[in-house]
């Protein structure tokens, strides 16, 4: 059996990434579209915070139970059955209007992501020697479709319509059941011990905590609204979509250079770097150079997504070291989540360039909470 998996070499790793991936078409572009466009999908403002949010919440809790599923029915097939409800998920963005049906659709997305992510993550650990590279490789190919669609998605939604592009976007997702169907029948599934709902975080777990919330939450949900005080809503989308898939792209392309790097020369160095750029980025965001500062801030988000899962298998036995990256995941979930949430209920009486600078203070805090 473990001869067999060893033979397996990358190629499963980058199979599920690729259905993750594809997975995420829907996902990525409703941050550009929403926030811009909330009276289209019968929503309010706070209830773009609230659905921006909810498939973060679900993940929170989520982890442990999807884990202990996957245990029962193999990584495979939870890839099967995730890419199958991310396609519906992506239709019911384009084909419904108003909270109650949106928000089930971004429960039911959380619960996806949640369980393709630990699908990757089973498969890139596999050989841990290698564990930064994989991840790195990973990362890459999972950014491909959401760069693709956060360049060229708000062409699409302002030449279709901005719920239209939505059901297209569903459909071209169903290609990530084929592709998780090529995914081996053996594989290492998932295995973390039994924990609490929301584990205790260690300082490493805050500094994932701030970078979900800053960048992934905040900056998300904020950038095109800041875009669109400037310029007009269809120059927003744009602008924020190009940004965002700067983001992904970025992470694309470096990604499997961090990894390379804190496999050879250890990623702490690199995570302090990243974290700066991105600081400073949001200190840029405050005096209103949007575009620059949105530049470092995804950049250097870029790097720490792409480092922090080698770092903390270099911090934790093989034993533990999923188990932790679960756990961090998570709570860079509770960030992402809150960014929304915060900057909803926030964005109607306080100033963008006072939360940006609130965040560049964040992020400084988070190199202290890095550390070794």
């Amino acid at each position: 059996m473990k001869k067999a998996e060893k033979e397996q070499g990358v190629g499963p790793t980058l199979l599920s990434a690729a259905v993750l991936s594809l997975a995420l078409l829907g996902d990525v572009l409703i941050y550009v579209i929403l926030p811009v466009n909330a009276e289209l999908f019968g929503v309010t403002i706070f209830w773009v915070g609230v659905l921006l949010a909810a498939n973060r919440l679900i993940r929170i809790f989520a982890y442990g139970a999807i884990a202990a599923f996957a245990e029962r029915i193999g990584p495979r097939n939870l890839a099967i059955i995730s890419a199958t409800a991310a396609s519906l998920s992506t239709l019911a963005y384009g084909l419904t209007t108003g909270w109650p049906i949106l928000l089930i659709a971004r429960v039911t997305w959380g619960l996806c992501f949640a369980s393709l992510t630990l699908v990757v993550f089973a498969y890139a650990v596999e050989d841990r020697s290698k564990a930064g590279t994989r991840v790195g490789f990973s990362r890459s190919v999972q950014q491909i479709c959401p760069a693709a669609v956060l360049l060229l998605g708000p062409l699409g939604a302002i030449a279709i319509g901005p719920t239209e592009i939505f059901i297209v976007l569903g459909v071209i997702s169903t290609v990530a059941i084929p592709v998780a169907l090529l995914l081996p029948k053996e594989g290492r599934k998932p295995k973390p011990k039994k924990t609490q709902w929301l584990p205790t975080p260690n300082r490493f777990d805050w500094f994932m905590f701030i970078a979900g919330f800053t960048v992934d939450g905040v900056f998300a949900m904020a950038i095109t609204l800041s875009i669109a005080e400037v310029s007009s809503i269809n120059s927003a989308m744009i602008a924020g979509g190009v940004l965002l898939g700067i983001r992904r792209g970025s992470e694309a392309l470096l990604a499997p250079l961090g990894g390379i790097l804190g496999d050879k020369y250890g990623t702490n160095l690199l995570l302090f770097w990243s974290t700066l750029i991105t600081g400073v980025g949001f200190a840029f965001l405050a005096y209103d150079s949007l575009y620059v500062g949105g530049l470092l801030a995804v950049l250097g988000r870029s790097f720490i997504a792409a480092l922090w899962p080698a770092e903390i298998a270099l911090r934790n036995t093989e034993e533990t070291a999923l188990r932790r990256i679960a756990i961090g995941q998570t709570w860079r979930d509770v960030g992402a989540a809150g960014g929304p949430l915060i900057a909803g209920s926030l964005i109607a009486t306080i100033s963008l360039d006072l939360i940006y600078w609130s965040m560049s203070l964040l992020v400084v805090l988070g190199i202290w909470l890095q550390r070794r």
